[in-house]
């Protein structure tokens, strides 16, 4: 181990899980055609909004009879939205194997007191897909952002499901290849693998989801942000741009940059590739690196997003939680002085550790210049135990 600083930093050291960086390029002036100071109810804000929704159909290849619609409240605005106007006919499996898919089950449970079945496994494994019933409504998050365990595919979902099959896919959408015909409920916010900014969120709708809003009546009051349909049939205006609350037209136009970029690129491909090159890069060095290692073990149901990394070296696993995480939050401090990485820490549920997103918006460059910065901050806070 050495306690010499590498000579050469990342060029960007935002490595955060959410917000995430911005993409390559990016500069204030590239948002010079927003709107701004004008209604979003205005021809040119709805033409906007409008726009922001062809591009992500183009961009993603979402088919042409599913919705798209932007919504308040980011990820958890659009999966809540579902969630309490989709759920309660018919029982529901709810998958989880990290943070934010068992807060879907706290609110399925307690919130809702929905027929649910849990399915779930400890941080760096995987809920059992084989249970799965198809007669039920299934839950899931394709991602898990604070785990870094991902599903393999989608092949664990019946093709002859009855229920409806609602995905948190905010991690893993323009980053891991979605199979469309198994989902019915998609939603994501723009602050992950596009580098937008928070408080907007995405719900896309199959039309077996628009059968379900238009055919089901929750037996609960919904909050005028949640409400979907109108008199039985569905409000086609939110996913036509006129939306329920009053969006950012900065922030809309920040995504539209980004879908622009996106497309200059090569589109969902290069935008995969870009993060399978991240994320290989980064395992390349774990592999070489015996003092560190992945949250999750099994490589194909590894993250190439938020890759969560643990601390194996035996003088900090030989420490209790509170001291790993002190240790943890020691090599943070060092590398945000130096600016070398930002907001790396693990999330605070999780197992004490790292965790380094490797989305699209990042660059090969600044993986590969990270390694040797953290292999530093480990051997600078070891040496003071």
């Amino acid at each position: 181990m050495t306690k010499t600083k590498p000579a050469v930093r990342p060029a960007r050291p935002h490595f955060s899980s959410g917000p995430c960086v911005k993409r390559p390029g990016w500069s204030p002036e590239n948002l010079a055609a927003a709107p701004l100071g004008r209604s979003h109810r205005s021809r040119v804000g709805k033409a906007r909004l409008k726009e922001a929704i062809d591009r992500t159909r183009a961009l993603l290849g979402v088919p042409d009879d599913y919705r798209i619609g932007i919504v308040p409240a980011s990820d958890t605005g659009a999966m809540e939205m579902a969630m309490w106007s989709m759920l309660g006919p018919r029982p529901v499996d709810m998958l989880a194997w990290e943070s934010f898919g068992r807060g879907w089950i706290t609110d399925a449970v307690k919130q809702l007191d929905l027929d649910a079945r849990i399915l779930d496994a400890p941080y760096g494994e995987i809920a059992d897909l084989a249970a799965v019933d198809p007669t039920h409504d299934v839950v899931f998050t394709w991602n898990g952002t604070t785990s870094g365990v991902r599903v393999p595919d989608a092949k664990w979902i019946s093709k002859k499901r009855e229920g409806i099959v609602i995905c948190d896919a905010t991690s893993a959408i323009f980053a891991q290849p979605l199979e469309w015909s198994k989902l019915d409920v998609v939603t994501y916010s723009w602050q992950k693998v596009l580098g937008g900014e928070g408080a907007h969120g995405m719900l896309i709708l199959s039309p077996r989801a628009v059968e379900r809003l238009e055919t089901y009546t929750p037996p609960r009051p919904l909050p005028k942000l949640f409400r979907l349909t109108k008199g039985g049939k569905l409000i086609e205006g939110i996913f036509e741009g006129a939306t329920i609350n009053t969006p950012s037209m900065l922030c809309v136009e920040d995504y539209i940059d980004t879908l622009k970029w996106a497309a200059s690129i090569g589109g969902l491909d290069a935008l995969h590739a870009r993060a399978d090159a991240n994320a290989a890069s980064l395992s390349a060095w774990v592999e070489q690196s015996p003092w560190i290692d992945f949250l999750c073990e099994d490589p194909l149901l590894r993250s190439n997003t938020s890759v969560c990394l643990k601390i194996s070296h035996e003088a900090v696993t030989s420490l209790d939680d509170k001291a790993q995480r002190a240790f943890v939050k020691s090599m943070e401090k060092l590398l945000d002085a130096d600016e070398a990485a930002f907001d790396i820490g693990g999330y605070r549920d999780a197992p004490p550790g790292l965790r380094i997103w490797c989305g699209a918006t990042v660059d090969v460059s600044d993986i590969d210049a990270l390694g040797p910065w953290l292999k530093w901050a480990f051997s600078t806070v070891k040496s003071s135990l």
